[in-house]
């Protein structure tokens, strides 16, 4: 698809901050090749420059931060045989989220909205993550064939009490005060000042005293989910194991049951690998193994009729090729472990 003249990704300089803009709003922000480029190119130009002192990034979007990667044109891509245009994407991709965990200033993200999969790759990095009581994120790919990746094997395998592991296998979305909560965010500021908080960073305030002026805790501090009954099921050896654990005696365990069996099962299977692996593993050990898990899945039948089922033709009604966990073959991406 032919992209607008107007720029996916806005880079300028005010008050010593390099402040990006995602504005890709037709495509809620998904990273193209151009939007990784653009803000890889603006992080080059001011990791040494002198005259800014921090990063942040924001959406000129007010649906979504970044509603993830274009998976539409990977698969526009596998389907009519480009066998490069995927790993290569994958590559640059998580290439930026790396760039963006070890940037020398700080690189702060305003999450106002929708941040799902590589929309946490570009935020969750960062060394300020700040979000608003309109912040959803989630990481589901389960739900299309594919695997959580921009490091989230790394980030979500860190998370307390089998969080981490549930929410990569079943895609839950999370709100800004679980996020706090959780730690994948650092600060929260109400949306009827974060525009305040925005312009005073972009003024040239010390952002500590930014940060100190507007954010403030949510106003509730209770997670969105049972934090107890997660951590006692997801503690589980196997996936089986988990699914039996899921007794549907509570509202959660019923929901929780039936997100898993519309899942695809060979994207669960491979999902719980990666995050087991990740829990011991680096950053760029996280990212090379989910580059090449990326690589290989991408050429599986549940990829594309996945992302038909849910990103093209909408029917949410996917085919998955095996239909069940006990028919996945794990051997078979044991070896990309």
């Amino acid at each position: 698809m032919k992209e607008s003249t107007v720029a996916v990704v806005e880079a300028e300089v005010s008050g010593g901050v390099g402040h990006i803009v995602l504005n890709r709003p037709e495509a809620l922000n998904s990273l193209n090749g151009a939007m990784i480029q653009g803000i890889r190119d603006a992080l080059d130009a001011w990791r040494d420059a002198d005259a800014v002192a921090s990063v942040l990034v924001t959406s000129g979007s007010p649906r979504a931060f970044c509603a993830g990667g274009d998976i539409k044109a990977i698969r526009q891509a596998v389907v009519d045989g480009d066998h490069d245009a995927g790993p290569q994407y994958f590559a640059a991709e998580y290439d930026l989220d790396e760039l963006i965990a070890n940037y020398p200033k700080p690189y702060i993200a305003v999450i106002e909205a929708a941040a799902f999969g590589g929309g946490l790759g570009i935020s969750i990095h960062g060394s300020i993550r700040i979000v608003t009581e309109n912040a959803v994120l989630a990481m589901p790919e389960t739900a299309i064939g594919f695997v959580p990746d921009v490091g989230s094997s790394y980030f979500l395998s860190r998370l307390p009490g089998r969080v981490g592991r549930y929410l990569a296998l079943t895609g839950t979305r999370i709100t800004g005060s679980d996020a706090l909560a959780l730690g994948l965010a650092t600060h929260f500021c109400p949306s009827e000042v974060v525009d305040e908080l925005k312009a005073d960073i972009l003024a040239g305030t010390d952002i500590h005293e930014a940060l100190e002026r507007h954010t403030m805790a949510p106003s509730s501090t209770e997670l969105s989910f049972d934090a107890e009954a997660v951590a006692a099921v997801f503690e589980k050896e196997s996936l089986v194991d988990i699914i039996d654990a899921l007794e549907c005696d509570t509202p959660w365990s019923r929901t929780t049951k039936t997100q898993l069996a519309t899942l695809s099962p060979t994207s669960l299977m491979a999902t719980d690998a990666l995050i087991a692996r990740g829990a011991d593993s680096t950053l760029r050990e996280c990212l090379d193994r989910e580059l090449r898990m990326a690589t290989w899945i991408i050429t599986e039948p549940d990829f594309a009729e996945g992302v038909r089922a849910v990103l093209v033709d909408k029917d949410r009604a996917p085919q998955w090729k095996p239909l069940v966990l006990e028919m996945v073959r794990p051997e078979v991406f044991q070896q990309l472990l």
